[in-house]
């Protein structure tokens, strides 16, 4: 495969500066990946290594990753689906397939619903979809009182995240984990717990609205549910397929960019 350089961006958008990274690819139709929640934009390096018949681009979500130029102090999944649409449009693109895994896939979700005619396909990787509430809000209360105790924290967030036989055969994407999480403080961790979790709005109302094509993946061993008018692909593993089953994953972007686009 041809060796393409990776430019990297910085970015303003209505929650801060938000840096990405794009692997141009001239006359293609880009394909946009975003991470989920303690990530950041190295989640999609397999993919990204792999794909060299379209332009890439990977981006670091609000307060993850190099993202830390955030401006907005209470940002919202409204305010995630805004800057997705923002960074289209900064970069000039009419139409995008996009890739999410998680907060990414609720993120594009939302902006696909808001805008249609800027996505050709989604791909939704183990999606929450269900909206906060008190019960929530208590116990993720409760998990933030040992976050000063990290290695704590990060390994219960490695047992929520990942089947433990992807664990136990691949340690590796434990200590990618560890490192991912690494870069935020405590405060960027409640933020995006909060936003993400435990006051999001119901998905569900963006799912029976939704007009582009997709696909979704999750693990049978993934703490969400199966979207209902969604085609979803089941495959062995927690609630990180792209790290635990990641040819599965590449299986179905390749359907997104390929069959499902006809």
């Amino acid at each position: 495969m041809e060796n393409l350089t990776i430019e990297r961006k910085e970015i303003k958008t209505n929650v801060g500066e938000i840096v990405v990274y794009s692997k141009a690819v001239e006359n293609t139709i880009p394909i946009i990946f975003l991470h989920g929640v303690y990530y950041d934009h190295n989640l999609w390096n397999y993919f990204i290594n792999r794909i060299s018949n379209h332009t890439t681009i990977s981006i670091d979500m609000p307060s993850h990753g190099q993202s830390k130029n955030i401006t907005k102090k209470n940002w919202t999944m409204e305010d995630c689906s805004k800057m997705l649409l923002e960074i289209i449009d900064y970069l000039g693109y009419s139409k995008v397939f996009a890739i999410g895994h998680s907060w990414g896939s609720m993120t594009i979700l939302r902006a696909a619903t808001t805008k249609p005619d800027k996505f050709k396909t989604i791909g939704l990787c183990n999606m929450p979809f269900e909206e906060g509430s008190f019960s929530k809000q208590l116990t993720f209360g409760f998990q933030h009182m040992v976050l000063p105790f990290r290695n704590f924290y990060v390994k219960q967030a490695a047992k929520a995240m990942l089947a433990e036989a992807s664990r136990k055969s691949n340690p590796e994407i434990v200590e990618y984990l560890k490192t991912s999480m690494a870069l935020l403080s405590n405060k960027e961790v409640k933020q995006t717990d909060k936003a993400v979790i435990t006051t999001v709005d119901d998905g569900k109302n963006y799912l029976n609205k939704l007009k582009t094509p997709a696909l979704a993946l999750k693990g049978n061993q993934d703490y969400v549910g199966t979207l209902e008018n969604i085609e979803t692909i089941i495959v062995e593993s927690g609630h990180t397929s792209p790290l635990e089953q990641p040819e599965e994953v590449l299986e179905m972007i390749i359907n997104l960019t390929t069959k499902l686009k006809e």
